[in-house]
């Protein structure tokens, strides 16, 4: 690992939180509702059959009700469950959010014991939340790689959400850090050139 890369992502993570804190809790909610609605025109989005979401945190955009949405449609929906065994997260199927899950690692909701493994090479969609992004598809994470091994199995479109203020000119990539294909803001849908097709 390139201790320099390292520094700078440390730098840029503070940065950019520190941007995001300024943003006041009601327009976060406002821009969460506009980061959905833009979601839910994208043909990417109406095709995708089966989709790994993710409980957002509070400086997270908010796509939960496009889940409620996803399921009322009779698309698949997964989240991630951490396995304490392994130290790794996996892709788990729901059918209720507020029944099927509960706090799990991080004080984040993740899928019961109970709910079945899903594929992450049968994702259509993977929903990614991040720290930062930037427009050459390289998402900042909060620098466990716990992502990073998720979307290195995903085979179908891997999505960075974020607020605009997350988006940055460039972020520094490591040898692990996996390409989106394209990132979802408020304002912004954007796909990524030179990666793979991404229509499920």
């Amino acid at each position: 690992m390139n201790d320099e890369i390292v520094s700078i992502k440390a730098s840029l993570r503070a940065r950019l939180r520190a941007r995001l804190g300024e943003v006041p809790a009601a327009r976060r909610a406002e821009d969460s509702a506009r980061a959905r609605a833009l979601l839910a025109r994208q043909t990417v989005w109406r095709q995708a059959k089966t989709v790994l979401f993710y409980a957002p945190l509070p400086d997270e955009i908010d796509l939960l009700p496009l889940l409620e949405q996803a399921l009322a449609d009779g698309k698949t929906v997964g989240l991630p469950r951490y396995l304490a065994d392994t130290g790794r997260y996996v892709a788990c199927r729901i059918e209720d959010f507020s029944r099927d899950c509960a706090p799990g690692k991080f004080g984040v909701r993740e899928p019961a014991p109970r709910c079945a493994a899903l594929p992450l090479n049968r994702l259509d969609l993977a929903l990614v939340p991040g720290v930062g992004f930037d427009p050459a598809g390289h998402r900042l994470g909060r620098g466990r790689g716990y992502y990073d091994r998720i979307l290195a199995e995903v085979a179908g479109t891997r999505c960075g959400v974020g607020f605009d203020e997350q988006m940055g000119p460039e972020i520094p990539a490591e040898p692990h850090d996996m390409i989106l294909n394209c990132i979802l803001t408020p304002t912004q849908w954007m796909e990524i050139p030179g990666t793979r097709p991404i229509l499920p």
